[in-house]
């Protein structure tokens, strides 16, 4: 239908069965959709049920982080407070220290020099050093005559004739040089090695000298049981001697050598209970026994050989055999007393650069030294030194498994 005013049609016009179909389809889409909401809704809140523990549990734990995180902050937030808070006080205490020591030191500064101060001090230093070596002085010459070392025998040179030298003896006891040990009994050696142990552990300890090699006790007392020696501490080529040899021997003949034999580089535990017994085991071959002693008999050789350089005496090679001879000079040394590793001024830790002497060299001289040659005395024929020159050549092993010795031979300690 047209409108009368704009002539526009407003209205459109049905019949009634097109509006009773339109209406029939309408419903039914409308129960169409209705049930397929239904079921989305259904299926919905199911899942919403399968997942409402788990979102709950969830909550509760993002709840419980959150108030951790809180805390942590406050908690955290409160610590850096106080460590600024420490900081802050150190800071201000150091800045008060700083400035006053400027004002100190600028104090110093308006000071006149007093050169005088040093000097006395070190005049002061030089004179103790010195009292302290007179007083070591003094204690090593009453320990030469307690222990008696002296030299025997021997005469001076007369009317173009040289002189000959005489044996030193340590408490009467004469300590060969190692090409002639074979020529004394144990007993002898024991004693006299034991002697010279204990004179040169007291010599070190008034002199404050620590040696390259320590000497150890079988019963782990000083001066109790046997002696034993090894290398201390150190980076020098004899510092790999770290094995214990014996300072003794054994006066038990080795006729057998056992199948597994001990090593003697592990000093006994116990007590012994006689020399005998406290000595190198029976059982170990008589050619170890001798190569230990012959090691441990170097290790003191070359403590002397040390002990002598650190007071100013220089021993060669050829003379380090002779201990007590050394030991006599170190005493009667210039320099006895003045330096040590204990007192000022100090010397270097064993061994310096400036000690020339090897251990390896000392060992292999000790190893290869002859015996010394027959004396010569007064009155005496030559005819007869030859004799007797031909019967020390060859000694031929007694009761006590000694070992054939021959003369002869550049190398070694004369």
């Amino acid at each position: 239908m047209e409108c009368k005013n704009c002539e526009l049609r407003q209205r459109q016009y049905y019949c009634a069965v097109c509006i009773k179909t339109h209406l029939r389809d309408f419903r039914l889409q409308t129960n169409h959709f209705s049930s397929d909401r239904d079921e989305h809704v259904a299926r919905a809140y199911r899942a919403f049920k399968s997942i409402e523990s788990g979102r709950l549990q969830i909550r509760a734990e993002i709840a419980q982080v959150n108030r951790s995180l809180e805390q942590l902050i406050v908690e955290g937030l409160a610590k850096v407070k106080r460590d600024c808070e420490s900081k802050r006080d150190r800071l201000h205490t150091l800045r008060e220290t700083l400035a006053q020591r400027r004002r100190t030191l600028n104090a110093a500064r308006l000071l006149p020099p007093q050169p005088q101060t040093l000097a006395k001090e070190s005049q002061e230093l030089s004179v103790l050093s010195q009292t302290i070596a007179r007083a070591r002085s003094g204690l090593v010459q009453e320990l030469v005559e307690v222990f008696h070392v002296v030299e025997v025998g021997g005469r001076p040179a007369v009317g173009g004739r040289p002189g000959a030298r005489g044996e030193w003896t340590i408490g009467g006891l004469v300590l060969p040089v190692p090409g002639d040990v074979r020529r004394y009994p144990p007993d002898h050696i024991n004693a006299v090695i034991t002697n010279t142990i204990h004179f040169l552990g007291l010599l070190t300890f008034y002199l404050g000298i620590k040696l390259p090699f320590e000497v150890s006790w079988s019963c782990r007392r000083l001066g109790v049981g046997m002696p034993w020696i090894g290398a201390g501490r150190g980076s020098e080529s004899w510092a790999q001697w770290t094995a214990k040899h014996p300072m003794h021997l054994t006066s038990k003949p080795s006729s057998t050598p056992s199948s597994t034999p001990s090593p003697p580089s592990s000093p006994p535990s116990c007590p012994p209970a006689s020399l005998a017994d406290s000595e190198v085991p029976a059982h170990a071959p008589a050619h170890a026994q001798n190569q230990s002693f012959t090691t441990g008999l170097a290790m003191l050789l070359y403590n002397v050989c040390y002990l002598a350089h650190t007071q100013g005496v220089e021993i060669p090679l050829s003379q380090a055999g002779d201990v007590l001879g050394n030991l006599w000079a170190v005493c009667c040394s210039g320099e006895l007393g003045r330096r040590s590793h204990s007192t000022t001024p100090l010397l270097l830790p064993p061994t310096p650069p400036s000690f020339k002497l090897d251990f390896a060299q000392v060992l292999q001289a000790t190893t290869t030294s002859p015996a010394r040659a027959a004396r010569i005395w007064p009155g005496r024929s030559t005819q007869e030194a030859g004799i007797g020159r031909m019967r020390s050549e060859h000694i031929v092993e007694e009761e006590e498994g000694w070992d054939v010795v021959e003369l002869g031979g550049e190398e070694g300690f004369g």
